[in-house]
């Protein structure tokens, strides 16, 4: 996996991923920035709660579950001081579909925290406490 990360000015910053796809970055107009694009620490924050959503709504259809929406909202809080690291990340997924079994739902979020999700796990490892929580609702 490659990235590169050009310069645009001030505290702006084009990020492209290896496949091609790119993302502007910025920093808050109190540090230089333009407010053009997510700080990188929400870059990072938005990546964790992208990789565990594609593997919650993988799982789930291959649970055969007829998903019609998928949202995960995350809380991070970080650090004091420099360098100020997450300390605590919480996902809570909103699951919207018709006849969802929660046992399944449970069980696609769990296995996302405990197995699947790179980016979770990798952030655990490094001290940030993490949890999930799940609400379901119905597109009935």
């Amino acid at each position: 996996m490659k990235a590169t990360i050009d310069w645009t000015g001030n505290a702006s910053f084009k990020a492209t991923s290896g496949s091609g796809h790119s993302v502007q970055m910025d920093g808050p107009p109190d540090h230089g920035g333009e407010n053009l694009g997510p700080r990188p620490m929400e870059m990072l924050l938005m990546g964790l709660g992208g990789c565990s959503s594609f593997d919650v709504m993988s799982i789930l259809q291959k649970s055969r579950q007829d998903v019609t929406d998928c949202r995960a909202e995350l809380e991070a809080e970080r650090a004091d001081a420099v360098p100020s690291v997450f300390t605590r990340i919480h996902l809570h997924f909103v699951v919207t579909g018709r006849g969802l079994k929660e046992n399944l739902v449970k069980r696609a979020v769990s296995l996302s925290a405990e197995k699947y999700c790179s980016a979770s796990i990798m952030l655990e490892q490094a001290g940030v406490e993490i949890s999930h929580s799940y609400e379901i609702q119905s597109a009935d």
